[in-house]
């Protein structure tokens, strides 16, 4: 953690600009709960918006990954029944309403385990909301799985995200 210092008996206005410093160091290494945290890629390809899943009974996370090009994907994470594991889905331009499972698997861009990592490096499955967001999430072969999609090319996005994404900040 950095230290701050500074002179306060010289300039009166010194005193102000320091308790400003102090309060903006503080606000940035805040904790910020999973369904309000904001991820980004190495690359600058992609970013990850969490939204609150509300009252769901089976989805334990919701995000949207949002690509060059306007292109949005919507994602949901589910614990799986047995070996429980955060199964995530990405989802492009989906029906709405009553789907089938044929319609749902046609507008799936990707599916996987979802992977949260700390400052240290410890990795361990995404948790559910309601608790401090990981500093890192982990999709794995999510850029060839987007790549192979029906949203990449001509008329989608054009730039391959990463697998990893770090913790960029906090919604409000």
């Amino acid at each position: 953690m950095t230290t701050l210092s500074f002179c306060l008996f010289k300039v009166p206005s010194v005193l102000s600009a320091s308790i400003g410093v102090a309060l903006t160091v503080s606000t940035a290494f805040a904790a910020c709960p999973l369904e309000l945290a904001v991820y980004g890629d190495a690359e600058s390809a992609a970013e990850i918006d969490f939204r609150p899943t509300m009252d769901s009974a089976v989805v334990t996370n919701t995000f949207k990954m949002v690509l060059d090009n306007s292109v949005v994907l919507d994602g949901i994470v589910m614990w799986t029944e047995g070996v429980g594991r955060p199964h995530g889905s990405l989802m492009y331009k989906c029906p709405t309403g009553d789907v089938t499972g044929d319609e749902l698997a046609a507008c799936t861009v990707w599916e996987g385990v979802i992977y949260g990592s700390d400052d240290q490096g410890n990795i361990a499955l995404l948790p559910a909301e309601g608790v401090d967001a990981p500093k890192k999430l982990i999709f794995p072969d999510l850029g060839p799985s987007l790549q192979m999609s029906a949203a990449y090319g001509a008329n989608g996005f054009s730039k391959v995200p990463w697998d990893v994404f770090a913790l960029k900040g906090c919604q409000e």
